[in-house]
């Protein structure tokens, strides 16, 4: 059963999640990929305003397809979040709580999470148009100019994701590999 949470994170939630918990979450969150990740820790260096507040905020790895008609937004999967490395402690330092993607992070990333108390979710990749019927409203809110790579502010209701890293250090991969070891040794 699939722990349900609101954005933004507050610290009781963050604190009580766990590496392998799935969750539903509801509320706002925001999409950006590469592009504007590169934007926004460049407007954080020269020390100008970001232009929404990541304080408690979630950072979804994406880059959304054109809707359909009746649709808010298109599919919306996951991008490989590694690349985003090197943009994620600046943003942990301003306050970001939590990050959607798919994939490893780096042991500095991983570190960052726990000293910033912030988690990483892993969305069900394959599964974009699952995560798009789960936005209710998308607008591009910064950098529209870079199309799908655009900063959007999107409102989530029920979307499904798993903690693949909380701020206690588990780590849902390496649980997951442990335990598939044990059971290939009994084998």
């Amino acid at each position: 059963m699939a722990i349900k949470i609101d954005t933004p994170l507050s610290d009781r939630v963050v604190s009580s999640l766990k590496a392998g918990d799935e969750v539903s979450m509801s509320g706002v969150i925001y999409i950006a990929r590469d592009a504007a990740h590169k934007r926004l820790v460049s407007l954080i260096e020269s020390g100008k305003d970001l232009p929404f507040d990541p304080r408690g905020q979630i950072i979804y790895y994406a880059g959304p397809t054109p809707p359909k008609p009746g649709q808010v937004i298109g599919s919306v999967g996951p991008t490989t979040s590694g690349r985003m490395d090197p943009y994620t402690i600046p943003l942990l330092e301003q306050g970001l709580r939590g990050m959607i993607g798919k994939g490893y992070r780096s042991a500095a990333v991983r570190e960052g999470l726990v000293k910033h108390r912030a988690l990483y979710f892993a969305a069900i990749g394959g599964a974009g148009v699952l995560a798009g019927q789960c936005m209710k409203s998308a607008e591009p809110i910064a950098y529209a100019e870079l199309g799908p790579e655009a900063l959007w502010r999107v409102e989530v209701e029920n979307f499904p994701a798993f903690v693949v890293y909380d701020i206690h250090g588990g780590d849902l991969y390496e649980e997951g590999t442990s335990k598939y070891r044990a059971t290939e040794d009994l084998k």
